[in-house]
């Protein structure tokens, strides 16, 4: 009897598409590097804003080693194993479904980032209308440049959703945009813990840069009821104009144009709530867990030690990230704190019978970037900057090719490699990877478990 070839699947559908059409893909290359560069030059007339996404705290080392460790972790494929039928769902994990309560099409998240309309006059809406069509869950981010409502209702009644939480420092406030985001079908909290203050950001220090103070990326305040009632202002749903031009605003402020002027009072009203310089505590968690109905993550745990406490604290689950090295210059490779984490008995434990879900961020690019998080012990990783890229390119279009080709290198890469259902990659570190270093004429085995 001949052997049967696997029935399609929506992945690998998607690359045979470009092949039949023989037009290539919507972004015109599935390189990253190449999809960075075009982005570069779509933004060409308004660099500032793209070198906002790119760039990170200080020298961008941080951001360099996140990409380093990556490298330094090799795969090392199994033959002849029957892999002929793939499964990238992450639907099996008990973690994920019991605890975040939700089923997922694969390990990929849309990252929480910020101000997507610098990049794109459609912003947030376009990127949630392309993780819905994908299938893939997207964080919303705090400083999103379209209110969570808004992107709710763009991401659709069958999107998954979960909200990434700057901290404001009244409570009321803080209250109301907890009800806003649990009656809008944000279904877990994300707290960014990384974050209480902006870290050293030379590029936007030289240039005094912030679309934030200048009314860009505070929306969610601007739709904040219980926020604009202060201020004798009804909530609204604002879609700043595109692209953004801070020299212009100052411009109008200089001049007297009284809405302008409102809008920057406004604006740095609504940052003395998120970005007032309060450094939040273990004990603070309390309040959030009093307050929110649903799971709770912590995003930017780094340290085995935190990863610890927030087990001892009952967190449903963590996000190890360095924020893309837009904090903390000088800092470790976000893979390489998922590494120290994950040889944590304790979290082992805890992951094992369901008690954290861990999740990861900061450097993904490829399959096999996903395949190292997940084989370290990552359940899911977020993919952040790729995203903006297509935005700025495309649109809707670019969003879901960054998805559709991550999740496609993740589909024909894991077969490579010898496993047929990504739920087997986790954890396996010692099966799938060794630590190389590669120095100049020679090789250096630096961790092998083989």
């Amino acid at each position: 009897m001949a052997a049967q070839p696997p029935p399609p699947n929506k992945w690998i559908s998607w690359l045979s598409q470009i092949y039949s059409s023989g037009k290539g893909p919507v972004l015109g290359t599935v390189d990253v590097q190449e999809i960075e560069d075009k982005a570069r030059e779509v933004m060409k007339d308004n660099s500032i804003a793209y070198l906002y996404t790119l760039k990170s705290a200080g020298t961008c080392s941080t951001d360099d080693a996140n990409r380093k460790a990556f490298e330094r972790w090799k795969l090392v494929p199994r033959m002849l194993r029957n892999v002929t039928l793939r499964n990238v769902e992450a639907s099996a994990l008990e973690t994920i479904t019991t605890i975040l309560g939700m089923k997922v099409s694969s390990p990929v998240f849309v990252g929480p980032v910020g101000k997507q309309g610098l990049a794109h006059a459609d912003g947030e809406l376009a990127t949630a209308r392309a993780a819905a069509a994908v299938g893939v869950p997207m964080i919303v981010s705090s400083s999103s440049s379209r209110s969570l409502e808004d992107i709710a209702e763009a991401n659709g009644p069958n999107g998954q959703r979960w909200y990434q939480f700057y901290w404001p420092r009244s409570s009321d406030v803080a209250l109301s945009i907890l009800k806003r985001a649990k009656e809008n079908g944000y279904t877990a909290l994300v707290i960014t813990v990384d974050t209480m203050i902006i870290g050293w950001r030379s590029h936007d220090h030289r240039i005094g840069y912030s679309p934030a103070g200048h009314g860009f990326g505070v929306q969610q305040g601007m739709a904040d009821p219980v926020f604009m009632k202060r201020h004798g202002l009804a909530a609204r749903h604002e879609r700043p104009k595109f692209p953004f031009d801070q020299e212009d605003i100052r411009k109008k402020a200089a001049a007297g144009d009284e809405e302008t002027k409102r809008m920057m009072f406004l604006a740095s009203q609504w940052l003395s709530e998120t970005g007032s310089g309060i450094f939040r505590t273990w004990d603070d968690l309390q309040f959030v867990k009093d307050n929110w109905d649903g799971p709770i993550l912590l995003k930017g745990i780094q340290a085995v030690n935190d990863a610890e406490k927030a087990i001892d604290m009952g967190i449903d689950g963590i996000v190890v990230s360095n924020h893309g090295g837009r904090q903390i210059d000088g800092a470790i490779g976000s893979l390489d704190a998922l590494d120290m984490i994950m040889h944590s008995q304790k979290v082992l434990d805890a992951q094992k019978s369901g008690k954290i879900t861990v999740l990861f961020d900061s450097g993904v690019r490829t399959g096999s970037d996903i395949i190292k998080a997940l084989a370290i012990g990552a359940q899911g990783v977020l993919i952040a900057r790729p995203i903006v890229y297509g935005l700025a390119i495309a649109g809707q279009a670019g969003v879901e090719q960054i998805l559709m080709q991550s999740i496609c290198d993740l589909h024909i890469t894991m077969g490579l490699c010898g496993f047929s259902d990504v739920n087997d990659l986790i954890g396996k570190r010692d099966e799938l990877l060794v630590k190389v270093d590669y120095g100049i004429g020679t090789r250096t085995l630096v961790k092998s478990s083989m």
